[in-house]
């Protein structure tokens, strides 16, 4: 067998130790599947007198970046070291230093991947992502090589644990979006500040690679619509759940006759879907394909070992390609470099949907046909609509409206009419439905 492929870590924190860990303790299958042997003989790590679960004696330990990305004998660089600025650094320097790269920081992917791809192109070596997007799930090779016969209509992921838990909590419990958020910082699954999970950010920085090989375009994190979660009460859940829908905190993209949708947002999806039974911290990406119709990728998406698992996945190819011509490796986004689309992304504004709303508004005659007249001449039809009886004692009712598709700009100028209505108490919430039918692709 050839001599073992030597790798460096940058961070070895709790996705680098599930990354040795997993290829200490699975090294022959390891080696049976990449044909030699793959070890970490050198990691940087913030403190070097930590005790590890993991084997550290034949690994050499420094607080170094630059000694890494600049060894001789290191064959392939795995970062993890979060954020984008450093990371984005010492990826360049190990690629301009010929070595090859594994990542699993998707910020990094989507903010510079366009500009490390184009680096390693020039200089003939790989950087290979698949932790990047839903922790263990092996999403990026399944869209980029397991479907690389199809043409792509559109996907939709639960790609962040933490605003699947909240939603998931609040849902089971009833309980408002602060306390659920409380609990799940007191579980682990959110940071103190969560403002990169609830907001929309982490599952934007993901989105965008995935819409990037589906369909053959550049990386553009800052074209990606964001709303986050911090806005849903519980009446929003429980209505959902009367109307036969559930929450869940989508990023979808889909080809359409304007270009690229690009949108991370809470959305009503029908009950009875598979992804809308995805609960607490899993991830799920649900694909729309022209030859093999609809398919569902579903697992853990966060974690040191599942992350750990799609690591030594991408080092596994890396070791497997080593000795393939630069030029008929498979591409880092599915499609060849100089084949990629200038497709435009759509504007939120120009996307159609169909949407719930809720309006809190004075129990008096009147409201209620103000309204579905401001619906009527936006050209918005009505699904369904439902005014809940008053609390006893309350002045005002709830109104649930589900909308059929209609494009975005009309709602908007609707809902801006309503809210200037006189007896309507607070702003209306907006949601946006998506049925997530399986439609095939007419050529």
């Amino acid at each position: 067998m050839l001599n073992p492929i030597k790798v460096g870590i940058l961070g070895l924190g709790t996705v680098g130790g599930g990354t040795v860990h997993v290829l200490q303790q699975n090294a022959k299958e390891i080696a049976r599947r990449a044909g030699r042997g793959i070890i970490v003989t050198h990691a940087c790590a913030k403190e070097l007198n930590n005790t590890y679960s993991y084997q550290t004696d034949k690994i050499v330990l420094t607080k170094e970046l630059s000694e890494l990305v600049n060894h001789p004998e290191l064959d392939i660089i795995v970062e993890l070291l979060g954020g984008t600025a450093i990371a984005r650094e010492m990826t360049l320097q190990a690629i301009a230093n010929g070595k090859h790269v594994v990542t699993a920081n998707k910020a990094l992917i989507a903010k510079h991947g366009n500009e490390i791809f184009a680096a390693a192109q020039e200089k003939g070596v790989m950087v290979a992502f698949e932790a990047a997007v839903g922790g263990g799930i092996p999403i990026i090779k399944a869209i980029r090589e397991g479907l690389a016969a199809n043409k792509i209509k559109w996907a939709a992921g639960i790609i962040n644990g933490t605003s699947n838990f909240i939603l998931s909590e609040m849902r089971e419990k009833k309980s408002d979006f602060a306390d659920v958020l409380a609990e799940a910082q007191r579980l682990g699954y959110a940071e103190k500040d969560p403002t990169f999970d609830i907001e929309g950010v982490d599952a934007a920085h993901k989105l965008t690679i995935i819409a990037s090989i589906a369909f053959g375009i550049p990386l553009q994190f800052d074209k990606v619509y964001m709303e986050g979660i911090t806005n849903i009460a519980p009446e929003d859940v429980q209505y959902a759940n009367e109307l036969g829908y559930r929450i869940k905190h989508l990023g979808i993209t889909k080809r359409t006759k304007k270009g690229i949708e690009l949108r991370v947002h809470p959305t009503f999806v029908p009950n009875k879907r598979l992804i809308a039974n995805v609960e607490g911290v899993m991830n799920a990406i649900l694909i729309e394909s022209d030859a093999l119709g609809q398919s569902l990728y579903y697992g853990a998406g966060a974690g040191a070992l599942p992350t750990g698992s799609a690591i030594i996945a991408d080092l596994v190819d890396v070791t497997r390609a080593l000795t393939t011509d630069s030029d008929h490796r498979v591409p880092h986004l599915a499609f060849q470099a100089d084949a990629l689309s200038d497709l435009p992304i759509v504007p939120i504004e120009e996307i159609e949907a169909s949407y719930y709303l809720r309006l809190s508004a004075q129990d008096k005659l009147g409201v209620l046909a103000h309204v579905t007249n401001i619906l009527s001449e936006n050209a918005i039809s009505i699904e369904a609509i439902i005014q809940k009886e008053p609390i006893s004692g309350a002045e005002h009712v709830s109104i649930v409206i589900l909308t059929h598709q209609v494009v975005e700009k009309q709602i908007n100028k609707a809902i801006q009419a309503i809210e200037n209505l006189d007896g309507l108490m607070e702003k209306v919430i907006r949601i946006r439905l998506e049925m997530l039918n399986t439609e095939m692709l007419q050529n």
